[in-house]
């Protein structure tokens, strides 16, 4: 019997078939669906959005030694009407929290070292959407979230709703919804996956995705975007695509994790610029999904191209003709620096200035 990241046994399910299509994932998800209801060195990790910046509407302010309209965000959001921003000031919130049946609304933090949201009783310390009420034209910026429950932010139902400069200590659920946006977001410290969609739609941008038992899942018929994310830590894969997923990873940086991207089921993939390195493997397909890579550059994994069997046989067939096996000499991965030192040769690439999510430093 394996054990998850801490240390929870997960029976019958090995390295290979321990999956968002696992035993203890699938779990996850229903139960999930049933309720419904390592810093990152990120230049500006404070929201550099104010109240001021309000779209056409009223602001409205949180604040808990009661200098604002309200002290509890879930009120403040519940009055707030189209247009109208509801501003938090620094603070610990401890409550649960659901924005449902609202639109064209922001939510705006002091900043991720500031503000702290902390659920109180409920699987998931933040729900957007609400079945069978969604969201839609949300922001969320400038605050951290604690997971309750093994859930950070549970998004179900809806479209158009955007997380920007937030840290999720916990997993990121999408389930049915469409234009999910996460951009500079810092996500970690999940018992299964950092950012997890089924049957949506999603773009993720910029972000920083570690120590989580995989870094993103792609499942049932989503369609997720990766570019300039970087994915450390993962017990398991950095990106797991199953079902009918497809996936788009451009210039992304997959990195000491357990494997670089796995494609499970009939999945798709379009694999461009990445760096895929120091993991047991580096991309494992399954005979039926339908890949196309290029211009990714592989290294230290200890095979790089595996198709799923039984047993796995190496794939040297379904590599990119432009990839390439170099490392790529980051500035300090032992602190996180991912940037690309001077002399990386993985500068000027093909079409590419360089690879990966970070370019290189300035000297």
């Amino acid at each position: 019997m394996q054990e998850g990241r801490r240390g929870f046994p997960v029976a019958g399910v090995d390295y290979e078939e321990k999956t968002m299509g696992g035993m203890m994932t699938k779990g996850l998800v229903m139960l999930l669906s049933l309720l419904c209801g390592v810093e990152w060195a990120l230049a500006g990790q404070n929201n550099p959005l104010g109240p001021e910046d309000s779209l056409s509407g009223s602001t409205w302010t949180v604040a808990l030694d009661g200098s604002g309209q309200f002290q509890s965000i879930q009120e403040a959001i519940d009055h707030a009407q189209p247009g109208d921003t509801v501003w938090i000031k620094a603070g610990r919130y401890e409550e649960d929290v659901t924005i449902h049946s609202k639109e064209r609304i922001k939510v705006l933090g002091e900043g991720m070292d500031l503000v702290t949201l902390v659920g109180l009783k409920r699987v998931g310390t933040l729900h957007l959407g609400k079945w069978p009420y969604g969201v839609t034209d949300l922001l969320i910026s400038g605050m951290t979230i604690h997971q309750h429950g093994g859930l950070g932010i549970g998004i179900f139902n809806g479209g158009g709703i955007v997380l920007k400069k937030i840290r999720v200590e916990g997993m990121v659920f999408a389930q049915q919804v469409q234009k999910v946006h996460l951009e500079d977001c810092v996500i970690g410290g999940s018992e299964t996956t950092g950012v997890a969609f089924v049957d949506s739609q999603g773009t993720l941008v910029g972000n920083f995705i570690h120590d989580n038992d995989h870094g993103v899942t792609v499942g049932g018929t989503s369609r997720v975007r990766l570019e300039h994310n970087v994915i450390t830590r993962s017990l398991f894969e950095a990106v797991l695509v199953t079902n009918h997923g497809q996936a788009t990873l451009v210039r992304n940086t997959l990195v000491g994790n357990g494997g670089g991207v796995r494609f499970r089921d009939e999945s798709t993939g379009d694999i461009r610029g990445n760096i895929i390195g120091e993991s047991k493997v580096g991309l494992v397909f399954s005979p039926k999904s339908h890949t196309r890579l290029s211009l990714n550059a592989l290294y230290h994994n200890g095979q790089d191209y595996v198709l799923s069997g039984s047993p796995n046989v190496p794939a040297p067939e379904r590599q990119g003709h432009t990839d390439v096996h170099l490392a790529p000499r980051f500035v300090a991965p032992d602190r996180d620096d991912f940037r690309l030192k001077a002399d990386s040769p993985l500068i000027q690439i093909g079409n590419y200035s360089y690879l990966g999510a970070l370019g290189p430093a300035e000297e």
